[in-house]
């Protein structure tokens, strides 16, 4: 399992930036910033949350938990007015294993339907 330093440090190169840079989010010093990827210093929880939304994924990810590692944002986009994806997640997840399996069931039916009235559009347009 990785440690948060290893995770902190392999997040700032993937994404070019200098250890000021962080540092500067985190409103401390480059050299205070270094300490936490050697593990001199521990990470403090404000620094791991501000880690996280500004690399925009999970303290359990920046704490080498499971191994996802997703701009969470998703969840909040809308699916319907009332709706968001976090909300659909959670429907979901409240059902039993039978149930879940019923529901991908019907999406991948949903899916197969649109594509088969997609099909027809198109060759509805070339008569």
């Amino acid at each position: 399992m990785k440690s948060y330093r290893d995770i902190i440090r392999e997040l700032r190169e993937d994404n070019d930036l200098k250890q000021i840079e962080v540092a500067n989010v985190l409103g401390t010093s480059q050299q205070h910033y270094s300490k936490y990827e050697t593990g001199e210093n521990e990470l403090p929880i404000r620094a791991l949350i501000l880690l996280a939304d500004f690399y925009k994924v999970s303290a359990d990810y920046l704490l080498g938990r499971p191994y996802l590692k997703k701009d969470l944002s998703v969840l909040d986009r809308k699916v319907d007015a009332e709706h968001s994806a976090g909300d659909v997640l959670d429907e979901i997840m409240s059902l039993n294993p039978n149930a879940r399996a019923s529901v991908f069931e019907y999406i991948s039916l949903q899916k197969l339907k649109q594509k088969c009235e997609a099909k027809k559009k198109k060759d509805g347009e070339r008569h």
